[in-house]
C-alpha cells in the first residue's frame, strides 16, 4: 500500500531544500511568504542577524478593510502592496523572494506581482 505524504509535510520539505540556497542580507534581505487556510503573511528578514525588519498580514486593519475574504488572490495582493510600501519607507528595495515551498501561482504570485508594482525588485 502506497501511504501519501500530507501537503503541509511535503512544503515544509521544500522550504527547509530552498533555505539552504536562499539567505537574507542586510543589503537584500529576504522576503517570506506564508499562506494558512485563512490569512496571508509576508515579512522581509534580514537573516545574518536574524531580525523581522518590516511585516504586513491580512490581520491588520489597513489590509482587512474593504475585503469580503481574508484568504483569496485579492487579499494576497493588498499583502504584497502593503509590504512593498512599509519595505520603501524603511530604505529597502532589493529583496530575495522566498515562496515558502508554495506553488508559484495563485495567490502567492498575487502577492509578488503587487509587491513589484510597489516598488520592489527582485
Amino acid at each position: 500500500m502506497i501511504k501519501k505524504k500530507s501537503r503541509t509535510a511535503v512544503r515544509q520539505k521544500k522550504h527547509r531544500r530552498m533555505r539552504h540556497y536562499l539567505a537574507g542580507t542586510t543589503e537584500r534581505p529576504r522576503l517570506a511568504v506564508f499562506r494558512s487556510n485563512n490569512h496571508m503573511y509576508a515579512q522581509i528578514i534580514d537573516d545574518t542577524v536574524g531580525n523581522t525588519l518590516v511585516a504586513a498580514s491580512t490581520l491588520e486593519t489597513g489590509v482587512k478593510e474593504g475585503l469580503e475574504k481574508t484568504n483569496n488572490v485579492e487579499a494576497a495582493a493588498r499583502v504584497g502592496a502593503a509590504i512593498g510600501k512599509k519595505a520603501l519607507e524603511k530604505g529597502i528595495t532589493k529583496v530575495v523572494f522566498d515562496r515558502g515551498g508554495m506553488i508559484y501561482q495563485g495567490k502567492v504570485k498575487a502577492l509578488a506581482d503587487a509587491a513589484r508594482e510597489a516598488g520592489l525588485d527582485f
